[in-house]
């Protein structure tokens, strides 16, 4: 087994890992301090990242993007995950890659559009009485005549704030099935100020700070059959594709922001005496680093085994969910223990340190939550088994 990365892999780390030094790290103080992502910076970094090849790399070269396989992506979402999350989301945007599923006529208006940065996206499933049951959700389209009429809440929608449009899943109908009956989801193409559609404050969030959530309401939204993505009733195939590549891009940026932290402790442990010797000599602290050092080569290794396999079409739910599920939990851990390793100063707003702490508790909710991906890797081991 070849664990070895091409030139290109190494350009591509090189590229990313400069452009998130030079270009967002300077503005995370800002950002952590107003809770603000000023739209003209936005726009700024935005256009560097254009220049720079960056932007919507994730999609496919026949989308206009980069065309990366999928260990090259998540060695590029690593990189960006280093930096505050409303910065690197927000101004080197990843468009959903679910809108693959576009018509002829909807990439050029949506997908083409997203590619080139004239137009930003954002993905609304979950709903305030459904987040990880998602076939429970209450959001719904009803067909009447040629249109198909839209009614529901959705919330936790992040980027909808600045989004022109939603990729919007709503319950379009009910079928039959051997456990009782089970809704059918339909996917829809919604565009900021269609009539019954508004877009509303959301909740404060303790991570991210800058990258904001949004509550949007449905009030006999009338859409055309034209705005409908993929198949009527297959919304819910077409969400399952996309949560895939999605739970890597998490347990990928979990990465970045882990091996700064570590770099972090282990600057803070060469540097700061207690007892008249460097702390990273205590074992108390040593033992730490190694820990740590071991869970976030664990956590890579599992991502770029997934990775990998997704570009072989061997990936496997249970591989996702595992991949996820270990990556986010790494970074709760060795954030913690590098706060820890700085005692008091780790907590001060002038180290980055609280603030990869605070958004590290996200990760095990957001994108499929701790519980439901050990629900997966458990039900993919019992299932052969009849249990």
């Amino acid at each position: 087994m070849d664990f070895a990365l091409s030139d290109e892999q190494n350009m591509l780390i090189r590229t990313t890992r400069a452009f998130v030094e030079q270009e967002l790290y300077p503005h995370e103080a800002e950002v952590e301090r107003t809770g603000i992502l000023r739209p003209d910076l936005a726009e700024q970094i935005t256009a560097k990242a254009i220049e720079a090849g960056l932007y919507a790399a994730n999609m496919p070269e026949e989308a206009g993007g980069a065309g990366l396989d999928t260990v090259s992506w998540v060695l590029y979402e690593k990189e960006l995950g280093r930096a505050n999350y409303a910065l690197h989301w927000t101004c080197v945007a990843r468009p959903s890659n679910i809108l693959m599923a576009c018509t002829p006529e909807q990439r050029e208006k949506y997908l083409f559009p997203v590619v080139r940065g004239e137009k930003i996206d954002c993905l609304a499933m979950t709903e305030p009485d459904a987040g990880s049951d998602v076939r429970s959700m209450k959001c719904s389209a009803v067909q009447d005549g040629g249109d198909w009429v839209i009614n529901g809440t959705k919330h936790f929608i992040s980027h909808a704030d600045i989004a022109d449009f939603v990729i919007l899943f709503a319950a379009s109908g009910v079928e039959e099935t051997a456990r009782g009956p089970k809704k059918l989801i339909t996917g829809f193409l919604v565009d900021r100020g269609t009539a019954g559609f508004q877009i509303l404050d959301g909740y404060e969030n303790v991570s991210h700070r800058g990258y904001k959530n949004s509550i949007l309401t449905f009030d006999n939204c009338r859409l055309p059959s034209s705005q409908i993505l993929g198949e009527v009733h297959k919304g819910f195939d077409v969400a399952n594709t996309w949560l895939g590549a999605t739970r890597l891009q998490v347990a990928a940026t979990c990465l970045g922001r882990a091996e700064r932290a570590l770099e972090l402790a282990l600057q803070w442990a060469s540097s700061r005496k207690q007892f008249g010797q460097q702390i990273g000599k205590f074992q108390g602290v040593s033992f730490k680093l190694a820990d740590m050092a071991m869970q976030l080569k664990a956590a890579e290794l599992l991502i770029l085994n997934a990775a990998w396999k997704y570009d072989q079409g061997s990936m496997t739910d249970e591989d996702a969910a595992m991949a996820k599920l270990f990556a986010t939990e790494m970074l709760a851990m060795v954030t913690d223990e590098a706060l820890q390793i700085h005692g008091g100063m780790g907590l001060m707003s002038e180290l980055p340190l609280e603030r990869l702490w605070r958004d590290a508790r996200i990760e095990r909710i957001w994108e499929g939550t701790s519980e439901i991906q050990r629900h997966i890797i458990s039900r993919a081991l019992l299932r052969p088994l009849g249990a």
